[in-house]
């Protein structure tokens, strides 16, 4: 089976997902959209109120932020991959809880490993943590590199908070993205603190 059919049979799985209350209150699913061939996939926190309607992840003023820091480092939305942690609307925008993230953490580890993205960019603090596996907050991880699954990851705050937080950090995001943009002109290589045949799940990332 190729991994886009693996993807589009996920996405049917996770549209009739019930594995947590958040089933409840949804309008929908948001599973992720862009490039199958991805070099670089985004990770989010949540759907908020427009993506839960549209069923597309980051479509409101912080996925423009968000489509004009990856312009400017010449990818256009299409080419990349973009996803969340969760794949329902936590109702009123609340944090994701630890048993929402526990239950689709799976399709998110899917996704990664489909897509085999050279670099995975983690906007704020619930992937950054998830993915890092570090209780550290995004301020102090930020502006870093981080060999992870054979593959680079790159920490930044949301798009939301740099909406709320002004030009200082929208020009941190667009720090970090520019070490996204070296990473994406880098010549592939393998990380040494992971092994060739390591997957996602042997790593324990989202245990």
């Amino acid at each position: 089976m190729s991994a886009a059919e693996e993807l589009r049979q996920l996405a049917q799985k996770a549209a009739v997902c019930t594995a947590c209350v958040l089933a409840e209150t949804r309008t929908q699913v948001v599973f992720g959209v862009g490039a199958l061939d991805a070099d670089i996939l985004l990770v989010g926190e949540a759907p908020g109120k427009n993506e839960d309607l549209q069923g597309e992840p980051f479509v409101g003023a912080a996925g423009k932020l968000l489509d004009r820091l990856l312009s400017e480092i010449g990818v256009d939305r299409q080419e990349a991959y973009i996803a969340n942690v969760i794949k329902c609307r936590p109702p009123g925008n609340r944090d994701p809880r630890p048993a929402e993230i526990d239950s689709c953490k799976g399709y998110l580890r899917t996704q990664i490993e489909l897509i085999d993205p050279k670099v995975v960019v983690t906007l704020g603090n619930f992937a950054t943590k998830l993915l890092l596996r570090r209780d550290v907050g995004i301020t102090r991880l930020r502006g870093q590199v981080y060999p992870w699954w054979r593959r680079h990851l790159v920490p930044t705050f949301h798009p939301a908070a740099a909406l709320r937080g002004g030009d200082r950090v929208t020009n941190q995001m667009r720090e970090d993205f520019a070490l996204v943009s070296r990473l994406l002109d880098a010549p592939p290589e393998t990380p040494a603190a992971a092994a060739p045949d390591e997957s996602v799940e042997q790593l324990g990332l989202f245990e």
